[in-house]
């Protein structure tokens, strides 16, 4: 499962690729960022040696500068960061949003049984937006913090190493807590997932069908199937933002005490004189610093694994096989003639079969009504013909020709189908018989 995330994640990355260049800006901003943040407790070692031991105002005045100067580096930095990220993730989920757009319009008739129409909606929106919060805040706090940990980290080890080491001691026992959570959480990600799905297609049948509800009076049943379907999604939020919150006060005991053994044993040595002012304020400023993106660090794993089982519902939609187009035919203007020789079909999603060894055989210019009740497969038929499923066994053909031997776009311009599924797209009518 661990080789799994981490495949998943990194193909996720591959799609920064035709952006890497703003997505490598944006990480030197970090690496500014994470600069400054460390370059805080170094200036405050001398300003506080300059104020109370060699008790020199022009030092601390020229350090109060470069105080206010770092801080507005630091902003400067933050902007060009966020900005950079932000640019990079949205043309990324751009991309892969129209990758599944893409992917529906070809995909095999087959497929559309498979899903319902709100799990192949919630693809789109829902998982769209936790893979957005992976590629952007997560990868944000992952570089950012981790090189701001990594400098404080080098600056206290410049001060103190000794010191140093129990916080660096400390974090296997912090990763095998992170790790432990994370199988769980990638679990309950991907029911929050299949519940969207449920709530989004809940939501579609009852707006498409509204006029059948109300003139049938069944909005308390509605009410009711939407309630549940909500029900079922609040229940396991719940259950994410539990173990994703656990992670934290357990990390944090962990840090904080390391912190208090490492604030103990440096304010004895202060007191006897072994450590200056300057020294001790600036290990305890940084030791104080690198809590926060140590806390941001730990609790992002949720976010994380919200975000690879996100992912990988979008590359599942993405690497579904297209409709088949294997004919090689360009059938032209079609005379009309149409046979069915012993065809047999039965849908996937049934377990009784549709058509058994059906003939026809229709003349150009002939008109054919066929008659049956419901599910007899009178639209199977014309779903064959015009190749949306490929029977079970026979042929079909188009005066003379297999219709899997011709092209789609050459046997379907010579199909006018009216459905039983009627859809007005939201256009103009020049655009919805084009």
């Amino acid at each position: 499962m661990e080789s799994e995330s981490r495949r998943v994640y990194l193909r996720l990355l591959t799609h920064v690729r035709p952006y890497v260049r703003m997505f490598l800006l944006a990480v030197a901003a970090m690496a500014l960022l994470a600069a400054t943040e460390a370059g805080f407790p170094i200036l405050l070692g001398p300003t506080f040696d300059g104020t109370f031991v060699q008790k020199d105002l022009h030092i601390v005045a020229w350090l109060a500068l470069a105080i206010v100067g770092l801080f507005m580096l630091r902003g400067l930095a933050a902007f060009g960061s966020a900005v950079a990220m932000s640019w990079v993730a949205t043309r990324v989920i751009m991309d892969l949003r129209q990758q599944m757009f893409d992917k529906l319009l070809v995909l095999p008739s087959a497929s559309y049984d498979r899903y319902t129409s709100g799990a192949l909606i919630s693809k789109i929106t829902y998982d769209a937006v936790q893979v957005h919060a992976a590629a952007s805040h997560v990868v944000t706090i992952v570089i950012r913090d981790s090189l701001t940990v990594l400098a404080l980290l080098a600056w206290m080890i410049y001060l103190n190493w000794q010191l140093t080491l129990i916080p660096i001691l400390t974090a296997p026992l912090v990763l095998a807590v992170v790790k432990a959570l994370g199988k769980r959480l990638r679990r309950v990600s991907h029911e929050q997932q299949r519940c969207m799905g449920e709530l989004t297609h809940v939501v579609q049948e009852s707006v498409d069908g509204y006029k059948v509800v109300r003139g049938f009076g069944g909005q308390p049943f509605e009410r009711e199937r939407f309630r549940r379907a909500a029900n079922r999604m609040r229940q396991f939020e719940v259950k994410f933002a539990a173990g994703s919150s656990a992670s934290s006060p357990i990390t944090q005991v962990i840090t904080a005490a390391a912190l208090a053994i490492i604030l103990y044993i440096t304010a004895v040595r202060s007191a006897a004189g072994e450590v200056s002012v300057g020294e001790f304020v600036s290990f305890v400023t940084a030791m104080g610093m690198i809590f926060s993106p140590l806390k941001r660090l730990t609790g992002v794993n949720g976010a994380i694994q919200k975000g690879i089982a996100a992912a990988q519902s979008v590359f599942e939609l993405i690497d579904q096989a297209p409709e088949p187009d294997t004919g090689q035919i360009q059938i032209g203007r079609a005379q009309g003639r149409i046979e069915l020789q012993s065809v047999a079909f039965g849908y996937a999603t049934r377990e009784s079969r549709a058509l058994h060894g059906l003939s026809l055989d229709i003349a150009p210019g002939e008109t054919v009504a066929l008659v049956g009740p419901s599910g007899s497969g009178k639209t199977t038929i014309a779903h064959l013909i015009a190749r949306f499923y490929q029977p079970g066994s026979g042929r079909i053909l188009i005066d003379g020709i297999d219709v899997a031997d011709l092209t789609l776009d050459s046997l379907r311009s010579n199909i006018a189908l009216v459905s039983q599924d009627v859809v007005l797209f939201n256009g103009t009518i020049a655009e919805n018989i084009a």
